[in-house]
C-alpha cells in the first residue's frame, strides 16, 4: 500500500520563492493532462507520483470533480500534473457537464497526455469514445497509456488485455503499472521526463499543488462520505469548508458545511442519533490530521439545498466553475 507524507505547504502561494537550484539551459518542463473514464485509479496514480496525498481517493467513481494540479521539481524538469475528473458519455444535469468540460479543456493545454485505463476490464464505448478524442490531438501532444491494476490481472491474460487497449491508439507509447502497490511507477516517471520538451519551470521550487488545504480538506471530507455513503446520495453531495484555522492550543479548527438535495438525505447522513454523520467525521479527522500534520477539530453541519447539481449559481458558490469563467 501507499505511504505518505504530506507537505505542510500544499497550495502556498510564494511571492518571493528561495530557488534551491538553478534552473540550467536543457531544462525541461511540461504539463501532463491524467484523463480516463471515472474510477480507474487518477487521484491514486497522482498521489503515488507525487509520494504524497494531495487528491482525494475513494472507491466510489467520480470522487474527484475539479482540475488539481501536482507538482514535481528536480533541478533539470518540471512536471505538473493535471488531475481530472472521469470522462463521462451522457451528463446528467449541469455539475456532470462541468466535470466532463474540465476534462477536456485540459486536453487543449497538454504536453503530455496520460491515459489511464483499468487493465482488469475489457475497454468499452467510453474507451473507444476517448481514444477517438484522442486520436484528434496534434502530433505535437504526446500520449502515453498507462495499463493500470496490472496486479489484478492473471499473466495468461496480461498480452490480450494490453493488445485490446493499445490497438485503440497505435501511436502512443504504453506501459504496465499499479498505482496502487508502486510498480511501474518509477519508469512511468522516467518516460514523462524524457518525452517533455525543454522549457522554462512553471511554478517556485516548494509549491506542490494550486489547490489551498481548505479546498484539499473540503474533498477529503467529501470522499468520506462517498466511502461510508450508499446509492446515489453521495453524488448529491457537496461540502463547503466555512473554516479552516489554527487555534493557540495548537488544534486546527475545521468548520465545514455538508450540503445535500433532500431531506431524508440529511437525515440518512446524519443517521441516528448522528451516529452516520459521527463515523464520517471521525474518519475525516484521521484523513486531516494527516493532512495538516496535527490534531484536527471537524465541525461538520448537514444542509438541504434542493437540485444544487442542476443550479449554476450555486454550482459556482460551491466552486464548481465551467472552465472558461475562472
Amino acid at each position: 500500500m501507499n505511504d505518505y507524507e504530506i507537505d505542510p505547504d500544499l497550495g502556498q502561494e510564494f511571492a518571493s520563492p528561495d530557488e534551491t537550484y538553478e534552473t540550467p539551459p536543457d531544462h525541461r518542463s511540461g504539463f501532463v493532462a491524467l484523463v480516463g473514464r471515472p474510477n480507474v485509479g487518477k487521484s491514486t496514480l497522482m498521489n503515488a507520483l507525487m509520494r504524497q496525498r494531495i487528491a482525494a481517493v475513494s472507491a466510489r467513481p467520480q470522487t474527484t470533480r475539479t482540475r488539481q494540479l501536482g507538482i514535481i521539481t528536480a533541478p533539470d524538469y518540471q512536471i505538473v500534473f493535471q488531475d481530472t475528473p472521469g470522462i463521462i458519455q451522457q451528463p446528467r444535469h449541469k455539475l456532470d457537464e462541468f466535470m466532463l468540460a474540465t476534462a477536456l479543456e485540459t486536453l487543449e493545454d497538454a504536453d503530455i497526455v496520460l491515459w489511464l485505463v483499468d487493465l482488469s476490464e475489457n475497454p468499452g464505448r467510453i474507451e473507444r469514445d476517448i481514444a477517438g478524442k484522442l486520436a484528434e490531438l496534434p502530433e505535437s501532444t504526446r500520449v502515453l497509456i498507462a495499463l493500470n491494476k496490472v496486479d489484478l490481472v492473471d499473466t495468461a491474460d496480461v498480452l490480450s488485455q494490453t493488445e485490446g487497449y493499445t490497438s485503440l491508439l497505435p501511436r502512443a507509447e504504453w506501459l504496465h503499472l499499479s498505482a496502487l502497490t508502486n510498480e511501474g511507477i518509477d519508469l512511468l516517471l522516467q518516460k514523462l521526463v524524457d518525452n517533455l520538451p525543454e522549457g522554462p519551470r512553471y511554478y517556485p521550487v516548494e509549491q506542490t499543488t494550486d489547490v489551498f488545504m481548505r479546498d484539499i480538506a473540503a474533498e477529503f471530507i467529501r470522499a468520506q462520505i462517498m466511502a461510508h455513503m450508499e446509492d446515489e446520495i453521495p453524488y448529491g453531495t457537496a461540502v463547503v469548508v466555512r473554516e479552516f484555522k489554527e487555534r493557540p492550543n495548537g488544534v486546527t479548527y475545521i468548520g465545514a458545511d455538508v450540503y445535500v438535495e433532500r431531506a431524508n438525505h440529511k437525515s440518512m447522513v446524519i443517521g441516528s442519533g448522528g451516529s452516520q454523520l459521527k463515523q464520517i467525521g471521525a474518519a475525516a479527522r484521521k484523513d486531516l490530521e494527516e493532512l495538516v500534520g496535527g490534531k484536527v477539530y471537524l465541525d461538520l453541519w448537514v444542509k438541504v439545498e434542493p437540485n444544487w447539481r442542476r443550479n449554476e449559481h450555486l454550482l459556482k458558490q460551491f466552486g464548481y466553475q465551467q472552465p472558461t469563467e475562472k
